[in-house]
């Protein structure tokens, strides 16, 4: 016998109906949102993989020189850590430097050091002028054992003192140096500086943006516009000094290339109207 439905069942098979609408809606739009997720995923595994620009790269092996070249009369690798040793027999004759094969422009460079006696720095965006001297030329991260050139940016035969430590620099186009201010911290920095022991050295180079920070205090920051001996692109060099005995230890050696966004100076610098 056919049943013929009532007022009632019709009226409570809409309501389920009317009930059941919503929650379709929300099931479809968990399930175009987990496609979505799945296609984007697909489309990253399939070959679009975020670039590894953002790791970084040992310059030192911890073993050998095969990354470097220099005078290996000077420069030797002793417990994990290059060295460069000058004595009073050997007085060096002048400023020699063992370089990195590679040349980096926008680069953001850690490494750690560690002097006894006389003064050293950290070379980049520099060139090698006599090859077999190994004679250096471009930017240094400065740092001695007396502390009068620690953080200092130094320009190696193009410039001397670029930005004292402790301040914020402009350099124009026709070399006039500006001070635009003094640098938060800058009384603290020599105060955390460990004599005969590892401190750290972090170098950013963004085009004409340069900061150096020593033990995390940042000891300069410059804009520098005067590119007539001062390059953009340039070896990584560690340096041996002219002068007084020394022996500089440098180990933890990494680089990370920076490129697109990380690339530009920071928006401060970024205005031409910037004084």
């Amino acid at each position: 016998m056919r049943r013929i439905p009532t007022r009632e069942t019709t009226t409570s098979n809409s309501m389920a109906a009317l009930a059941i609408g919503p929650l379709n809606n929300t099931i479809m739009s968990h399930m175009k949102a987990t496609l979505y997720i799945i296609f984007a995923a697909s489309i990253l595994l399939s070959g679009c993989k975020p670039t590894n620009s953002s790791s970084f790269v040992s310059l030192f092996d911890g073993k050998t020189l095969k990354q470097w070249k220099g005078d290996t009369s000077l420069w030797t690798v002793e417990n994990g850590a290059i060295v460069g040793l000058t004595t009073e027999e050997n007085p060096l004759r002048a400023n020699t430097f063992l370089f990195s094969d590679k040349e980096y422009d926008d680069f953001e460079l850690h490494l750690k050091f560690q002097l006894k006696g006389g003064n050293s720095g950290v070379q980049f965006r520099s060139k090698n002028i006599s090859p077999p001297q190994f004679v250096a030329q471009g930017y240094q991260a400065d740092f001695d054992s007396s502390g009068k050139w620690v953080g200092v940016l130094y320009g190696e035969r193009c410039g001397g003192v670029l930005a004292l430590r402790g301040t914020k620099v402009k350099i124009a186009k026709d070399g006039k140096k500006t001070t635009l201010a003094k640098l938060p911290f800058a009384d603290e920095i020599m105060a955390g500086i460990k004599k005969n022991d590892w401190n750290n050295y972090v170098i950013i180079a963004r085009g004409p943006y340069i900061k150096l920070q020593i033990n995390g205090k940042t000891t300069i920051e410059v804009y520098d516009e005067d590119h007539r001996e001062r390059d953009l692109k340039g070896f990584i060099a560690l340096q041996c000094h002219v002068g007084p005995a020394m022996k500089v230890q440098f180990k933890d050696i990494l680089i990370k290339e920076l490129k697109g966004q990380e690339a530009l100076p920071p928006a401060e610098f970024m205005s031409s109207n910037n004084k």
